[in-house]
């Protein structure tokens, strides 16, 4: 799971997405679950729905399902299982009804247990570019006032036979190693995000998978309360 990340520069997001958008505004530094971050979905036109250009929104950083009563829920949702979309109740009408999204990230934050306790390691690309993660989004009404609250959630997929993937996260040491689930963040290529945003579920599906170790730029975090803004 993914409990801590940074968006790009608002800058590096106009130029790598929406480069017709004159103006961006959004939270900087860390986004923690139940936190506000920016998203990317398309947008939805007409009375049926059809999708329109992209759109940057900001939502908090925890899904919340249409039959939720808070927009605070007792449970987690910052993370969504990619295996569980369609059949868990929080995610699967967003997952039916196509409302996936890309999460620009400059990094994120992952736990490694190897020394026997958490060192903290972070996550870049190594061409230097933003991450686009995989995501869904949902916009939830406050049934007593009719608030409207968008937010989104970061998909994971196991990775139990990545070379780097599988060293994060606390081992269950009941299970053998090609059984612990450890998870990893969707990375969406350039090539398959179109697909991803506009594509049927099955389209959708067909991008998803773990990214190549070489696309990572990973190391212990040496002093992350130092960090800066965007990542030090």
């Amino acid at each position: 799971m993914c409990n801590r990340y940074a968006p790009p520069r608002p800058e590096d997001v106009l130029q790598r997405w929406l480069p017709r958008q004159a103006s961006v505004n959004f939270p900087a530094g860390p986004v923690f679950p139940r936190a506000p971050g920016p998203f990317i979905r398309t947008s939805r036109r007409g009375t049926q729905g059809e999708s329109g250009p992209p759109e940057l929104v900001v939502g908090q950083w925890a899904l919340v399902p249409g039959f939720a009563k808070s927009a605070r829920l007792p449970y987690s949702t910052n993370n969504a299982r990619f295996e569980e979309l369609a059949s868990k109740a929080s995610y699967r009408q967003p997952w039916a009804r196509g409302q996936r999204c890309i999460i620009p990230a400059a990094w994120f934050d992952e736990p490694c247990w190897e020394t026997g306790r958490n060192v903290w390691w972070r996550f870049r690309r190594a061409d230097g570019q933003p991450w686009a993660l995989a995501g869904l989004w949902n916009t939830w009404a406050d049934p007593t006032s009719g608030e409207l609250v968008e937010s989104y959630t970061m998909l994971t997929l196991n990775a139990d036979a990545h070379p780097l993937m599988r060293r994060m996260h606390k081992p269950d040491r009941a299970l053998p190693p090609e059984r612990q689930d450890k998870r990893s963040v969707v990375v969406l290529q350039a090539q398959d995000e179109a697909a991803w945003l506009h594509g049927t579920p099955a389209e959708a599906a067909a991008v998803v998978g773990l990214a190549p170790v070489e696309v990572f730029d990973a190391a212990p975090v040496i002093d992350s309360g130092k960090a800066d803004l965007f990542g030090g």
